[in-house]
Formats: structure tokens, sequence, C-alpha cells
């Protein structure tokens, strides 16, 4: 018997899923994996079993889920000095360590899903960085995006599938588009339009390249998809982590810290360095980046 399991939108034991009008995203809520989650109070981590946080059901009890947020490791471009934007572009060897030693920081946070972009140097930092972590579960990218795909990734055991952890991609967690400029070298794209016009285009809030998006367009795509599909995650009860790229994480944080449009431009992120939050009460709480890889390193940002 196959193991098929309903995607029901927040529901405690599955993954919860926005509305989308979107025929793949719709064929979403039909998946292959059931989420063995639940809810983990950070406070009381055991130290000799990670793995098993757990606390109570009962009405009294309030839930804390955590976030963590990825901006990719280096990529090949990043090292040539290109404006990548959208262009599919692997992990450097430096990358590649990069998502490794993310992985060993937060290695002992729970993880029940794992949403990336579409592009792969987002899904390599999140699969490279799952291989450190202690839960020891296999990440698994779900494949909807034909009925043959759904049915050729038909995973028929359910151990198999409790020892799994569902890795959802979505474009709308891309890198900002770039458009004419993606490929150039920004130095010399610098000296061809002058740094301050290059500089107001990767700079400014509202202003695009030539064909391409500003931060505030990458932002309503990014921020919508994270309301409708990653929050009810988290309102649920599920730990989740994001692996994207700068702008898109840049648009989430703005709307996690309340930034406002001038504050955002000036927010950096480096490379491979994870961002933890923890979700309660409706709120996100910033816990900055993890020290890891020591358990006690990690749980002491969840003090209130």
């Amino acid at each position: 018997m196959s193991a098929t399991f309903k995607y029901q939108p927040t529901g405690l034991h599955g993954w919860g899923a926005p509305r989308s009008s979107s025929r793949n995203l719709a064929r979403f809520f039909s998946m292959r994996f059931a989420c063995n989650s639940r809810h983990h109070k950070i406070l009381h981590a055991s130290v000799s079993h990670p793995s098993s946080l757990s606390i109570s059901h009962d009405s009294s009890t309030e839930t804390e889920s955590t976030l963590i947020l990825i901006r990719h490791g280096e990529s090949l471009w990043n090292e040539k000095n290109l404006f990548t934007g959208c262009c599919d572009v692997p992990l450097t060897k430096r990358g590649v360590e990069e998502a490794i030693e993310a992985g060993k920081r937060i290695s002992y946070i729970p993880v029940d899903m794992i949403f990336t972009s579409a592009l792969i140097r987002a899904q390599m930092t999140a699969m490279l960085a799952m291989t450190q972590h202690h839960q020891e579960k296999v990440p698994i990218i779900i494949h909807n995006e034909s009925e043959r795909a759904t049915a050729w990734t038909q995973v028929y055991s359910e151990k198999t599938t409790k020892q799994s952890i569902p890795v959802i991609t979505a474009w709308q967690l891309n890198e900002r588009m770039y458009g004419e400029l993606q490929g150039l070298n920004k130095q010399e794209t610098a000296e061809r339009y002058g740094k301050e016009k290059v500089h107001e285009w990767r700079r400014s809030f509202d202003i695009p390249p030539p064909k391409g998006e500003s931060l505030e367009m990458c932002s309503q795509r990014a921020v919508a998809y994270f309301k409708d599909f990653i929050e009810p995650q988290l309102k649920s009860g599920k730990h989740v982590m994001v692996a994207a790229h700068g702008n898109s994480l840049r648009s989430i944080i703005m709307y996690l810290d309340r930034l406002t449009s001038q504050e955002v431009t000036s927010l950096e992120l480096s490379t491979g360095i994870p961002l933890l939050y923890i979700y309660k009460d409706e709120k996100f709480n910033s816990r900055g980046s993890p020290v890891g890889p020591t358990e006690a390193g990690v749980y002491a940002y969840t003090q209130l």
C-alpha cells in the first residue's frame, strides 16, 4: 500500500498550505509524505535526546515554533562577481562548506518542513545543511509539476515517510530578477552605467534595473508566499526552515521585523549564515544567528 497522504491546510499532523489559483500549486495539496511533527517546547530541550523534544498537548500549553532562514552559500557567479538573479547557478566549493557549517549551527533545532526557492543554489544549501542535523531525517524534494511526477515519486513505506522531511520548492522565493543585468560583471556594469545608477538599481526599494524587478516587486511575491504557505505551518506548531536568497529573504525579514523601506535597503545578509526566529503568540521574535553546533549554544537564544 502506498504512503499517500492528503495535504490538510494548517492541520497539526499534515502540511498546511495556502489557497492558490495556480494549477501546479493546487496539485500540491495532494502529497506523498506524512509530516511526523510534534509540538516542541524549545526551552525544555533534552540534551541526551534532542530529536524527541516535546510537550503535552493540553489546552494550557503555549506552542512555540522555530523559523530558520538561510541565504544560500556562495555561488559560482558570486565568486565571479556577476549579477545572478534568477539564473540557476550552483554553489562553489566554499558555498558547499558554508552550507555544511550552517547545518552544524542548526543541528539541534527541530525541523519539520523545508521551503526553498526553485533555484539549485538554495536547494543545495538546504540539503547540505540537513546532512548535519541530529534528527537524521532525509530531506526529500516534493515533485508536483505533473501527474506523472507525482505518481513516479510515490513512497511506499510508512516507516520511510516518518524518517523524511518534505522539501517544498517555490519560484516565489527566487532571487530578485535582475533583468538585463543578469550575467554581467558588477564592476564592469558600474563602469558602463555609472556607479550611482547601478547603486540605485541594487539598493533602492522601488527602482528596478532594465527589464528586471525592484526589491518592492520581489517583496510582493516573497512575502505573499510566506504569509500564505509558511506562516500557517508555524501557527500550527510546525518548525520550518527556509533556504532562499538575499533579496527574497530581506523581503521576508522586512515583514517579520516590521522594517521600513529605508531600513530594508541597508540590510545585508551573509551567505550561509542561518537566522533564527521564535514564533509565539502570533509574533516573530528574532534570536539572531545560532552559535551552535552545541545544543546549549542554540537554545540560549530561546530565552524570552
